[in-house]
């Protein structure tokens, strides 16, 4: 997987590290060329100076063919910009950002951008979010037992009955939106290829979900 991140700071530093460890090909940018030092010895990625939003840096560090973007500069205006135009403009399949001000996650998730907040963990919650599906609840139920899950289904699926992601107490598929249109399925009704599809999930069986619509077709 290629990954560009915006900001080398200390979450975007250690990041990139452990991304470059697991074996992807990862770029860095930052404003400021002395953030390079943060980098580990063993670092062996790139490194691009200049602005993540302008689109000859963006362009410069691989942008075209890359698979995740990563926004974690030091400012929640420069990453939503980055974001956006890492989505909206090259159509980048993974795009995650950070947020110091909780306010503004509506507006990420507006336009379908996954955050993590400004805290001890956001290292570790973006690399789980990068090497594997992430699933963002739509709304949670009770005190957050019950999620309702909306997904693209991927297009190795098509054809396959809706019941394949179905686990009795666990995932339960509750809609099917085709071209515009919504309906109830049933356990054997078949998947079309761009189905977005609607999941009553408990939310100790989200992972379980998250591989089910990762696995490859025959696995």
């Amino acid at each position: 997987m290629k990954v560009i991140i915006m900001g080398c700071g200390r979450v975007g530093s250690t990041l990139a590290q452990q991304l470059s460890i697991d074996g992807h090909a990862v770029c860095v940018l930052d404003r400021d060329p002395d953030t390079r030092e943060l980098l580990p010895t063993g670092y062996t990625g790139g490194f691009v100076v200049g602005n993540g939003y302008n689109r000859e840096v963006l362009e410069r560090a691989g942008i075209h063919d890359a698979d995740a973007f990563v926004a974690v500069t030091a400012g929640d205006n420069t990453n939503i910009v980055g974001a956006r135009i890492a989505k909206e403009d090259y159509r980048v399949p993974h795009v995650v950002a950070r947020i110091y001000d909780p306010r503004r996650a509506d507006i990420y998730r507006d336009l379908g951008i996954p955050t993590v907040a400004s805290v001890r963990w956001t290292t570790n919650r973006i690399h789980q979010m990068l090497s594997q599906r992430y699933l963002d609840p739509v709304t949670t139920f009770g005190n957050g037992e019950t999620l309702l899950v909306r997904e693209t289904l991927p297009a190795w699926f098509a054809g396959r009955p809706l019941g394949e992601l179905e686990v009795d107490g666990e995932i339960r598929v509750i809609a099917v939106t085709r071209a515009g249109t919504s309906f109830l399925p049933t356990a054997a009704s078949a998947a079309e290829t761009g189905d977005t599809v609607s999941f009553a999930v408990a939310a100790s069986a989200l992972p379980r979900l998250s591989s089910f619509l990762d696995k490859e077709l025959g696995t």
